[in-house]
């Protein structure tokens, strides 16, 4: 009973505080949410097989839980979802099933978000005016605006992974050990909704104390994760009927796709989507699209690259904040559990190119490092009063026009489903 009841304090708010950020987010993204669920199709319309917006694969998600090369056990996630959507709105995809589908997404992204208040509180154990800047400027982030009505895969990623993030900082904090449950728990939910992201649950383990000291705690790690990758294997072959090369086929197929060079420039794709778009919209890009057999057409809107200085001087500001932060607590294991996950997406979209084109919709595998790390930052100083207040307001002019940017670009995205969407 006490594991229960502390597992439900660290993924649900705990504290007053924690209950106000929860609400205020979900009022802030529900208002917005319930807008577009129910004036426009766009959350869900049968016609539109994908990339209605951003690229985001809605139906394809809602219906299968995606492919399964990548999202190996989402589909039993989305089952369920799906199901109680439908429940709700009497067996049918009105805009009570859009509603159903963008609350859920409202709701999860708030709470990924006290997860990110948690760590600053807890962990860091920030100064609550500091904790409380750090997670506005992170809460008007482009892919916290973009999920909290999107069921998407990144959706429900962003929240796991914020929670076991927090959960292992506590742990190597407290000098404890990560569970077996927790290590199961967090390959299934954050390996199943994306494989890639498997890795990061692992990640933690190079940093328990003395780990490479012991050959028995090296022993119980290994047997921690072997035991998780058996289960995650073991339900993963259950979906594909143990047809293994059918993986591997798919696969193939899917990095040839995604990882093709575009016209962009690739330092431009880099930095104004990758760094930049899960922070900051940019312009906008209408193109036209159809479903596989031609008999629906329709527009679809993408990201264009940044077109002025701004926009790029204030994504450069951010990864040089990140940057010092790293250097300045560059003896700290926390930072570099947070280093190291946000490396490997660099990896795998900047170094491979897997859908670079598109990388501002990934964010959900990897954006809640960018507060964590300026966190950080903040706490590098806490003995310097005039640094400390230096940051802080440079912080709060970002966070100001990072707001007034996203709230114009999110009134064009309003425009463009009034067009096209009603």
């Amino acid at each position: 009973m006490n594991k229960i009841l502390s597992f439900l304090k660290s993924v649900f708010p705990s504290t007053k505080i924690e209950l106000l950020i929860f609400l205020f987010f979900v009022l802030l993204y529900g208002a917005n949410a319930w807008f577009i669920a129910s004036n426009f199709r766009i959350i869900y319309d049968d016609r539109i097989p994908w990339d209605g917006y951003f690229s985001f694969d809605n139906r394809a998600i809602i219906q299968t839980g995606g492919g399964f090369e990548r999202h190996p056990l989402s589909n039993y996630f989305f089952d369920q979802i799906r199901n109680f959507a439908l429940w709700i709105s009497g067996n049918r995809y009105d805009s009570v099933f859009r509603l159903v589908l963008a609350l859920f997404s409202t709701i999860v992204i708030s709470l990924a978000n006290v997860q990110i208040f948690k760590y600053l509180n807890n962990i860091i154990q920030l100064p609550l005016k500091i904790s409380l800047l750090i997670l506005a400027f992170y809460g008007l982030f482009v892919t916290n605006i973009l999920l909290s009505f999107t069921p998407e895969t990144y959706t429900y990623t962003l929240l796991f992974l914020s929670i076991f993030n927090y959960y292992s900082a506590k742990k190597i904090k407290e000098e404890k050990p990560i569970s077996f449950g927790a290590t199961i728990f967090g390959s299934v939910f954050i390996g199943g909704l994306t494989i890639t992201n498997i890795v990061k649950v692992y990640i933690p383990f190079l940093f328990e104390k003395k780990i490479f000291w012991d050959w028995k705690k090296i022993a119980m790690a290994v047997a921690k994760i072997a035991t998780s990758v058996v289960v995650f294997v073991f339900l993963f072959l259950l979906r594909l009927d143990f047809n293994f090369q059918n993986f591997l086929n798919k696969t193939e197929e899917q990095y040839d796709k995604f990882s093709k060079p575009k016209a962009t420039p690739l330092w431009d794709m880099i930095y104004s989507w990758f760094f930049g778009g899960n922070i900051l919209f940019s312009n906008y890009e209408i193109r036209d699209y159809h479903n596989k057999d031609k008999t629906f057409y329709y527009k679809a809107l993408f990201m264009d690259v940044y077109t002025s200085f701004v926009p790029y001087l204030f994504v450069g500001i951010v990864l040089l904040l990140i940057i010092w932060s790293v250097f300045k607590n560059c003896k700290n294991k926390l930072v570099w559990i947070l280093v190291i996950t946000f490396l490997f997406d660099v990896l795998v979209h900047c170094v491979l190119k897997f859908g670079l084109h598109t990388s501002y919709i990934y964010g959900g595998h990897f954006v809640f490092v960018y507060p964590l790390l300026l966190g950080w930052l903040f706490f590098s100083y806490r003995e310097k009063r005039t640094s400390i207040s230096l940051f802080y307001g440079l912080l709060l002019i970002m966070t100001v026009y990072l707001g007034l940017n996203n709230y114009y670009r999110l009134t064009e995205f309003y425009q463009f489903l009034e067009t096209y969407y009603k």
